[in-house]
């Protein structure tokens, strides 16, 4: 039987170093990427943005948001907002690890976690900053026809960009950027996973 996603998520980040940037300029946040079981199959918890908060209104993106000063570390800052979007308690989530950091083009320098919740999980989404609470199963998020790349030049180098497309749904920048890399992970794991088994 083959590893679920967060299993993959834990055996891939447990012993990795992870790409730290260089923070001077840039408002520190954090997000989580929360996986949990449902209907057969692993989601992973996303928002639609309502149009009443400072930054990118109306957008998809993880929860998560700015450090505040008693945020001891990054973590405290994605469980404590995690809680705040989406009313999902610090003591209910399942850390698994840490990915590497990215920026955004509105400059904030993003500490990136994963964790898992158990499901079924009441959710309480804020009505101030939350529009819409988005479930993406895993399958499709992994499922190429649902996923878009363009590459173009920018200040003399070659990017690459994605987005991925679920129902009536788009997901696009930083929030594309850390799926990306979080399905490049299932991606690496499972075809190393089916050589083994070769």
């Amino acid at each position: 039987m083959g590893r679920t996603p967060p299993e993959l998520l834990e055996r891939a980040l447990a012993n990795r170093v992870v790409d730290r940037v260089d923070a001077a300029g840039l408002m520190p946040s954090a997000v989580m990427i929360l996986l949990y079981p449902k209907d057969g199959e692993y989601f992973i918890l996303l928002n639609k943005r309502s149009e009443e908060v400072e930054h990118h209104k109306g957008e998809i993106s993880f929860p998560g948001g700015a450090r505040d000063p008693e945020d001891i570390d990054s973590l405290a800052t994605a469980l404590r907002e995690t809680e705040e979007e989406m009313g999902i308690k610090r003591g209910d989530v399942t850390v698994i690890g840490e990915m590497d950091e990215i920026v955004t083009r509105s400059g904030f320098l993003v500490n990136v976690f994963t964790g898992t919740i158990e499901y079924p999980y009441t959710f309480n989404p804020s009505a101030v900053e939350i529009a819409e609470v988005l479930e993406f199963p895993v399958s499709a998020l992994t499922d190429p026809t649902n996923r878009r790349s363009e590459t173009r030049w920018q200040n003399g180098n070659l990017m690459t960009s994605y987005s991925y497309v679920h129902k009536e749904h788009v997901v696009f920048g930083a929030t594309a950027r850390i799926l990306q890399s979080c399905i490049d992970i299932f991606d690496d794991r499972l075809e190393s996973e089916e050589q083994q088994v070769d």
